[in-house]
């Protein structure tokens, strides 16, 4: 691919805030994005953006008791649009961004910090009723249905005896009918581990030796197809989920992309290929995933195993000298993204000639 053909990252929009930022997030079907954080004085804030004439108007500023780590609005409908968010204390809320004053769902669902928020079942994204999974400090993943108040419908946590490690990320996948779902998520020591909400059992777990930042399937709403996971040693590894070896797993591909912590991964929503990664390092890299001339293969003893296929580097730029803590494509505009950074920077975004690729 020549110089011309590649895809190009440029910073359209870039404003400062005056809160450090932990997440933002496209609201579906609109310009608009909201960015969640914690002001100086350990209150937390949700700030309502709309992208106007090439610049950024803050059309609301929700100031809450606690800071607010996640945010996600994959359990809502699209008429909705209501906000999840996970903060400092445990809580998970419910907004309605229009009359945010209280929320319209309310559970204590960890007794420490919620690190991360996922959803599905909404905006037509994976079959099923909605549901949102929550990560927390205290060890334990919990999947909850906002129709059903204060008990988790699924509660994964550590069995007796056992270490409670930090739970940092988690994705819904295998949504693809009424029955079927799993959730993945990644702790502090490098454990990944793959729950099965259907049997409500534990599918499949593997250790990738360096605390897992960001795990994200390239779609929630298909039968499992990629996997990738960041970590902490600038090392990202994307897993063929299709053939499931007994004793060997999940087929994979690391590559070393950063020079410091991957934070995030995030897949382009018209195209399941490619996904962006962002670094410690205040750096995005765009890598295309090619999938090999047979995706399984038999083994000696004649069971199916996969074959990993390989990524390549298309595109990287520095936008920050500080980590970028937060990434998401916008599901409606190809190549328009937003991501914040820990320098109390949001920027949106424009990849370039996606289509071609």
């Amino acid at each position: 691919m020549s110089a011309f053909e590649k895809p190009q990252i440029i910073a359209h929009i870039q404003k400062g805030l005056n809160y450090t930022v932990f997440d933002c997030k496209w609201v579906p079907c609109s310009a608009k994005f909201v960015t969640m954080g914690n002001f100086a004085r350990g209150t937390g804030v949700i700030q309502l953006y709309e992208i106007q004439h090439g610049d950024l108007k803050l059309l609301r500023e929700i100031e809450k008791a606690k800071p607010i780590k996640c945010g996600t609005f994959g359990a809502t409908s699209l008429q909705q649009r209501y906000l999840a968010t996970g903060d400092f204390a445990g809580n998970l809320h419910i907004w309605n961004l229009e009359s945010p004053e209280i929320p319209v769902y309310s559970v204590k669902g960890h007794k420490e910090i919620i690190n991360t928020i996922d959803g599905v079942g909404g905006l037509g994204i994976g079959e099923g009723a909605p549901e949102i999974v929550t990560g927390s400090r205290d060890g334990t993943v919990k999947v909850w249905d906002p129709r059903q108040k204060d008990d988790p419908v699924a509660n994964m946590e550590p069995v007796q005896g056992e270490n409670k490690r930090d739970c940092w990320t988690v994705a819904f996948g295998n949504a693809y009918n009424q029955e079927e779902r799993v959730v993945c998520a990644g702790y502090d020591n490098g454990d990944i581990k793959l729950f099965d909400l259907r049997n409500m059992s534990l599918r499949w777990e593997t250790n990738i030796k360096n605390g897992v930042c960001s795990l994200e399937f390239d779609r929630k709403d298909i039968s499992m197809n990629k996997l990738v996971a960041t970590s902490l040693e600038g090392k990202f590894h994307v897993f063929d989920m299709r053939t499931q070896h007994p004793t060997k797993g999940f087929a994979s591909v690391s590559e070393k992309a950063h020079k410091s912590t991957v934070w995030q991964v995030r897949h382009l929503p018209q195209n399941r290929e490619l996904f962006l990664t962002a670094g410690g390092a205040g750096s995005l890299h765009l890598w295309k995933y090619e999938y090999p001339i047979q995706r399984s293969k038999k083994d000696s003893e004649g069971v199916e195993m996969g074959v990993a296929g390989s990524v390549s580097l298309l595109q990287n730029v520095t936008l920050s000298t500080q980590p970028i803590s937060s990434l998401d494509w916008s599901p409606d505009k190809r190549g328009l993204c937003i991501c914040s950074s820990f320098d109390q920077m949001v920027r949106v975004l424009i990849v370039t000639k996606l289509h071609k690729i």
